[in-house]
């Protein structure tokens, strides 16, 4: 049809790449979220003068059985909100930037 590269570029393929590079994107920071806490909670992650939700979830496990449950709780539910949260913000994003509606 005669049009340029940068203007089939622009006005075709990046608007059809926006919407599952963002979802892609938001998937990888909860996963990043996952994996630094699981490591932490191993004792893998980073050292204990740094806060980290799988280290505060390793250091309160034994209050949880102990019967304060809510120590062990509390970092539990940060992180699964915080995934939720990022699973939630990409899949809102990409039905916002979808170029068929």
């Amino acid at each position: 049809m005669g049009l340029g590269s940068g203007r089939i570029l622009l006005r075709h393929i990046l608007p059809n790449l926006l919407g599952p590079v963002m979802v892609v994107a938001a998937g990888n920071f909860a996963t990043a979220i996952l994996v630094e806490s699981g490591l932490s909670y191993l004792g893998f992650g980073v050292q204990p003068p740094t806060p980290s939700w799988g280290t505060m979830l390793n250091e309160n496990y034994g209050y949880a059985l102990g019967g304060k449950p809510l120590l062990a709780l509390a970092p539990a539910l940060a992180i699964a909100f915080t995934v939720l949260a990022f699973n939630l913000v990409g899949n809102g994003l990409r039905d916002a930037l979808d170029v068929r509606n």
